[in-house]
């Protein structure tokens, strides 16, 4: 690995952190203020990065470019409308990356205008990219997890919004989604063929350019 390669990814660390942190605090927040304790009671309610990182969903970030924290636990027994309120859960990490996405986004823009860039290693280079990096770090996640494929994020969206009619069919998936996401990630790694790449990008390009004006 080269020194620039290094350097890009020391400064991709605070982002990734960041985005991790609080897409899964954003979980649990709203978990406890629907009445669910669990993620409290298990530490989970915290900003503290090392109670939500999960090893592989995090080195899956620096080599595909998307990835995952380790899941709050959510018990719905303690829910008053188990169907939506598991919808809303699942909806506040995505939420949060995107907030996330757009606030560093503003501020791209006003170090664009200013002329705040820098260049090469320098201390307001890397400052830059850690922003710039800050964007298309959380839109990549936000859009990754709202895919409605088990266990993403958007699973539990796509259940809170369907029929009860087609809860059997989405039981079905849950069992088989896990295989399937983690067959089209190694498919990805073994022959670049990246599937949800594809999928992704032209949505993390658009939002980008909306946020950052990139």
């Amino acid at each position: 690995m080269d020194g620039i390669n290094f350097t890009m990814l020391l400064v991709s660390v605070p982002p990734i952190l960041l985005a991790l942190t609080l897409h899964e605090y954003a979980h649990g927040w709203v978990a406890y203020q629907l009445g669910d304790p669990t993620a409290k009671l298990m530490g989970r309610l915290t900003l503290n990065p090392l109670a939500h990182l999960d090893p592989f969903g995090t080195l899956m970030i620096f080599l595909v470019r998307f990835g995952w924290a380790k899941p709050v636990p959510v018990d719905p027994r303690y829910l008053q409308n188990p169907k939506r309120d598991m919808m809303w859960i699942a909806a506040a990490g995505p939420g949060m990356n995107m907030i996330l996405a757009l606030a560093s986004g503003i501020l791209l823009r006003i170090m664009m205008s200013a002329g705040m860039t820098g260049q090469g290693t320098s201390t307001g280079a890397l400052i830059f990219m850690m922003v710039y990096l800050s964007v298309y770090i959380n839109l990549a996640l936000a859009v990754f997890n709202i895919i409605p494929l088990p266990p993403l994020d958007g699973s539990r969206i796509l259940a809170g919004l369907l029929p009860n009619r087609y809860a059997p069919t989405l039981r079905m998936l849950e069992m088989r989604g896990p295989m399937i996401l983690m067959g089209v990630i190694l498919l990805g790694m073994f022959t670049n063929f990246h599937i949800i790449g594809m999928v992704i990008r032209p949505f993390v390009n658009f939002f980008m350019w909306v946020f950052a004006g990139i």
